[in-house]
């Protein structure tokens, strides 16, 4: 069955008419174009395909696009700015050499905003944790948690100078 729903993509209102069972992922990738948003495993477990929902990191993969009607979606496309420049974000990853394939790319840097997001400063432990649902099959994680630990310590600096 058919349902006209309404949703934010990367800043944009977009209204689609979609089917109960489709996947934000397919919607996204398929339908949109948005191919930053990976196709890996399909049962949520290799975080290739994370977008923010509403500002929360969740895997389009094992998400109903009929769950994000009325709800604003982000993936790494939406982060460009106005001229077509990178995020501090992507900037942090490419500068610590946290790319080698790129395929887990994407979902780390989306998981890696919901993070900053948050304001508060974590260590390299937290950090493990919380990017724990991601599947990197290049790197040892290290240069990536070296990207993500920068990101969130100069975004804390940026938002807390007291602490200088």
């Amino acid at each position: 069955m058919l349902n006209i729903i309404r949703l934010k993509v990367n800043g944009k209102e977009t209204e689609l008419a979609v089917d109960d069972r489709e996947s934000l992922l397919d919607t996204l990738r398929n339908r949109l174009g948005l191919t930053s948003v990976k196709k890996g495993c399909e049962v949520g477990e290799c975080g290739a395909c994370t977008v923010l929902v509403d500002g929360e990191a969740i895997d389009s993969c094992i998400y109903l696009t009929m769950w994000a009607s009325g709800k604003s979606v982000m993936t790494v496309e939406g982060l460009k700015g106005p001229n077509g420049e990178l995020s501090p974000i992507q900037k942090a990853f490419i500068e610590e050499a946290a790319v080698q394939c790129g395929f887990c790319t994407p979902g780390l840097i989306m998981s890696a905003v919901e993070i900053v997001g948050t304001g508060k400063k974590y260590n390299r432990d937290e950090l493990r944790k919380l990017i724990s649902g991601h599947l990197c099959r290049c790197t040892g994680y290290e240069n990536i948690l070296n990207a993500m630990e920068r990101i969130v310590e100069e975004t804390y600096r940026a938002t807390h100078p007291e602490c200088e």
